[in-house]
C-alpha cells in the first residue's frame, strides 16, 4: 500500500461507521494516479457530506499529499 493510498484509507476509516469495508484501489499512469475510495453503501452520505464539501475537502488533503511527487491526482468516490 503506498502512502498516498494509506493517507487516504486512513482519512475515510476516521469518518465511516464501517471501517472494515473501506477499500482503495490505486492506479498510475504516467503523470496521473487515480484512486478510487469504496465505502459501505450506508457510509457514502458520511465520505460525501452536505453539498460535497468532506469529498472536497478529502480530495484537496490527498493532491496536497501528492504535491512533491508532482503527480495530479484524482480521487473518485463511489
Amino acid at each position: 500500500m503506498t502512502e498516498l493510498q494509506k493517507t487516504l484509507h486512513d482519512i475515510a476509516a476516521a469518518i465511516v461507521d464501517s471501517p472494515d469495508e473501506v477499500k482503495v484501489l490505486y492506479e498510475e499512469d504516467d503523470d496521473t494516479i487515480t484512486m478510487t475510495l469504496s465505502v459501505a453503501p450506508d457510509d457514502m452520505g458520511m465520505v460525501i457530506g452536505r453539498h460535497g464539501k468532506i469529498a472536497k475537502a478529502i480530495r484537496t488533503v490527498i493532491k496536497a499529499a501528492a504535491a512533491p511527487g508532482g503527480k495530479k491526482v484524482n480521487v473518485e468516490i463511489r
